[in-house]
Order: structure tokens, then sequence, then C-alpha cells
């Protein structure tokens, strides 16, 4: 099998999902989107992994690959009906490519957080339904379209996670290792929405409270990616 992941800056990877796929042999092509790397044709792939970043989905000025993303993504999706994984901002361009809309929250997520997954078919299959991920966002997808599926939710964010045909969007995370964190701490539009929703100290807490759970994010990764792959 042959992947094409979209990455929108080069900490921001599919994490452990890179040791699942390299354990089966997946072909992956990284294209790092804000470097202005190319999107190859889309024939060669059997499925797309779309992953988070700094911008966000409305910065089409600022960044100007964002507009032929959604293009591809809504090539890839609804034209060729091939498999979509997006996390967080990816799954807030699959929302834009396929007819739905992303705001701005009232309250960002960040923070190890509850999540509720109200369809365990498909790619949640055998997940537990009281989920505990990584949040870190500001923005959130609303608006979807008919055809689509709501299957996880949160208290703050409706749309945690949905599915259109064989795509599907992630607004949370589970692919983090124990480097995540401190990496994305580094990311300056990261480093401000995180202190300023949890203060001033709260990297030290939030880098502990993953720490103690990324078994659980590990065990949720891995279901994820066994799920995602069948449906491949």
């Amino acid at each position: 099998m042959k992947f094409l992941v979209l990455q929108h800056i080069n900490i921001e990877h599919p994490g452990i999902f890179l040791k699942y796929m390299k354990e089966d042999n997946i072909q992956l092509d990284t294209i790092e989107l804000n470097e202005n790397e190319k999107i190859p044709n889309l024939d060669k792939y059997d499925a797309m992994i779309v992953m988070g970043g700094p911008m966000d989905t409305w910065q089409e000025e600022t960044y100007p690959w964002l507009k032929i993303e959604k293009e591809h993504i809504h090539n890839f999706v609804s034209i060729k009906k091939k498999p979509y994984l997006g996390l967080c901002l990816g799954a807030q361009l699959l929302s834009e490519a396929i007819g739905g809309k992303v705001r701005k929250m009232l309250t960002p997520e960040i923070g190890v957080l509850n999540v509720s997954i109200k369809d365990d078919k498909s790619i949640f299959n055998g997940i537990d339904k009281n989920l505990k991920a990584l949040q870190w966002h500001s923005y959130e997808v609303y608006d979807l379209p008919k055809n689509s599926k709501i299957l996880a939710t949160s208290p703050a964010c409706n749309v945690q996670a949905f599915s259109s045909e064989k795509a599907f969007g992630l607004q949370f995370h589970v692919e983090q290792t124990n480097e995540t964190v401190p990496q994305w701490a580094c990311v300056p539009e990261y480093k401000s929405a995180l202190e300023n929703t949890l203060g001033q100290n709260a990297l030290e807490k939030f880098k502990k409270d993953v720490e103690e759970n990324l078994n659980i994010f590990n065990n949720s990764a891995k279901i994820i990616y066994k799920n995602f792959k069948k449906i491949v």
C-alpha cells in the first residue's frame, strides 16, 4: 500500500502512526506544504493522511497553498472516493473540502480532555467510548453536509470526529509521542494558545498529563490505525 501524507509544519507529523505504518511496510510520500512542496498526482495513492498545523483554514491569502490543498482533498475524497484521515487542521480542511464550515470556538480546547464516542463502528470499532485525548485547537467544524456523520463529541466541541464515506476527520490527537508537547510548545501560535487558555506555567503540567496518559493515547492510535487500514 502507498499513502500520501500532507504536513503543514515539520514537527506535526503522523507520530506513532509512523511506527505502525513502517511495521506494515506501507510506502509513504510526505509533502511539506509550508515549504512549497507540490502535491503529486493522486492516482497512485491508496490513502491520504493530513496533519495539523499552526495556520487556520481561512488563511488562504497568507498560505496560498491551502486553497490548492482543499481542492486536492476534495478530489481525493469526493471524486476518487478514497480513504482519508485528517487530524486537527486536517479534519477542518476535510470539512471545507466536502462543503462544511469551520469557525472560531468560544473557548479553545487545550489539554488532556474527554471525548465521547457516539459511533463505535468503522474507525472507532473497539475503542473506549469515553476516550481521553490530547486537544490543542481554537477552531471547530460545524454545519457539515447531510451525507456526513458525527462520530464523536465533547462539551466544548460538538464535532470531535466525523465521517463522509471513506473519509474521517478527528479534531483531537492520538498520534503523539513523548516528544510531541515540548516540540509543539516551541511554535509561537501553539505556545500563546496554551498560555492564554491554561496560564503562564501550564506547559509542565500539560507535559506531565500527556506522559501519564501516553499508553492510553498509543492504544487508541493503534485501534484507529488498524480500523483505518481495514477501510483502505
